[in-house]
């Protein structure tokens, strides 16, 4: 999670439930989303294992800005002065900020706003207009607010994206700013907890990295209830805003700058269809989140050596293929007599072992499956000999670095450069097939391929 500013701020806190024993501390919440509390005393006894952190599972405090409820924390460090004061230095995973919980109650809301970093330039809806009249020597400037998109997910929910926009303040004015900023809402008829929202906030946010083709973090996280009202008087009230903070995923440090000329699509291409789309990324991974993990980890610098990224790609494809095609060597009817004529000629004494050797018998091999998988889209991966040749070193490569056996040596990719670049075609896979997961058609992913420099290129790569 990104912050704008850096957030620490003191105050009295205490475990939930436990109002009469406050302490003093200072809560910090830094740029990636970890939280920490220092305290100047423990929570109960002074004498803490540090090599079994102590278990808190909510406490709550009085800041600067209000009340806020910290959520799974544990102690993880304790200074002891005998004499003199104590300090104690707690984690949490997650802060709600605007409010303080009791010790019993359930945490639940109806909506969840967020954003995301680049998100203003992939939607790149205005409300401004401008004319000018040189002879009047007038720019005039107007801005009306666009309408809220209102999207229907499948599983309830609504998703909506939203636009706000600051406006100046006074009469006496010689500078006039307007900024607009645009901003998901999730929003549920029933209470839910936070992680029926978080989830789904996870899977868009991997969409859009997916659709920016850069690592985007999430921003301007809050959340509200109807059982969270403030009194206005004279019979109104409004909804608490809640703000929510914690380390999500994904996280990149540098801020990204993504102009919409480098992204691999925008919300002006799939505009017409965005309800569909969403709802097939979404139900995507019921399928093939462990292929989305491989692929995502590979994409956020999850891997450090080369060797392991090259390793995630390739069983992410694999696990692509298993999990959206039933392809076997032959008809399971046809195995499964088979498999029973050999094991009545085996020894007893080795039926075990065989067993075990023919559990997976009827299995394609990973080279088949590469095959299968270049299949729809193999008009963009070069000649024949070409595709052979890319899916011998995939397969070589692969085998190598998972068994290290010598015999393999001389046919794996081992130079960096070329290991990135079979990298860079894998990913160009992945690309594809995500493109048709999501719903666009073979037309519209010529128009995707180009409009979008980099995917362009690394395909003319593998043609070459």
């Amino acid at each position: 999670m990104r912050l704008k500013e850096k957030y620490k701020q003191s105050g009295y806190f205490w475990i939930a439930g436990q109002k009469d024993k406050k302490v003093p501390g200072t809560l910090s919440i830094y740029d990636d989303g970890n939280i920490e509390l220092e305290i100047v005393d423990t929570f109960g006894s002074r004498f803490v294992d540090i090599n079994a952190p102590t278990m808190i599972p909510r406490i709550v405090g009085n800041v600067e800005s209000g009340y806020v409820t910290l959520e799974d924390c544990f102690s993880i460090s304790e200074n002891i002065s005998f004499g003199g004061i104590g300090k104690s230095k707690i984690i949490a995973h997650q802060v709600y900020s605007g409010v303080g919980y009791d010790k019993d109650d359930e945490i639940t809301f109806n909506t969840l706003s967020f954003s995301v970093d680049c998100l203003d330039e992939w939607i790149k809806v205005s409300g401004f207009s401008n004319e000018y009249y040189p002879t009047l020597k007038t720019n005039k400037i107007s801005y009306t607010q666009p309408e809220d998109i209102v999207l229907e997910l499948n599983n309830g929910m609504q998703l909506e994206i939203c636009f706000s926009a600051s406006f100046p303040l006074g009469n006496r004015l010689t500078e006039v700013t307007i900024k607009q900023q645009v901003y998901f809402k999730l929003q549920s008829k029933t209470l839910k907890p936070l992680n029926d929202f978080r989830n789904i906030v996870y899977k868009l946010t991997d969409f859009l990295c997916f659709a920016m083709d850069e690592i985007v973090t999430i921003k301007d996280m809050s959340a509200t209830s109807t059982e969270l009202q403030r009194d206005m008087g004279e019979g109104k009230s409004s909804s608490v805003q809640v703000k929510i903070y914690y380390s999500s995923h994904p996280y990149s440090e540098k801020i990204p700058k993504k102009s919409e000329h480098h992204m691999l699509f925008t919300y002006s291409i799939i505009k017409e269809n965005i309800q569909d789309f969403l709802n097939n990324w979404f139900d995507a991974y019921e399928i093939i989140s462990p292929a989305m993990g491989l692929y995502f980890s590979t994409q956020t610098n999850g891997h450090k050596y080369l060797e392991s990224k090259f390793l995630a790609l390739a069983q992410g494809l694999e696990t692509y293929h298993r999990r959206t095609s039933n392809g076997k060597l032959m008809d399971e009817n046809e195995f499964n007599s088979l498999v029973k004529e050999i094991m009545n000629n085996c020894p007893n004494e080795q039926k075990k072992w065989l067993a075990g050797r023919l559990e997976h018998g009827n299995e394609i091999n990973l080279k088949k499956r590469f095959q299968q998988i270049i299949e729809p889209f193999k008009n963009k991966l070069g000649n024949e000999g070409k595709r052979k040749s890319f899916i011998q070193k995939i397969v070589d490569t692969r085998n190598y670095f998972t068994h290290y056996k010598e015999d393999l040596k001389d046919k794996a990719v081992t130079e960096p450069n070329k290991l990135i670049e079979l990298c860079d075609k894998m990913e160009v896979i992945y690309k594809l097939h995500f493109l048709k997961v999501i719903g666009f058609t073979y037309e519209e992913i010529d128009n995707v391929i180009k409009n979008n420099y980099s995917f362009r290129q690394k395909i003319g790569k593998i043609k070459s």
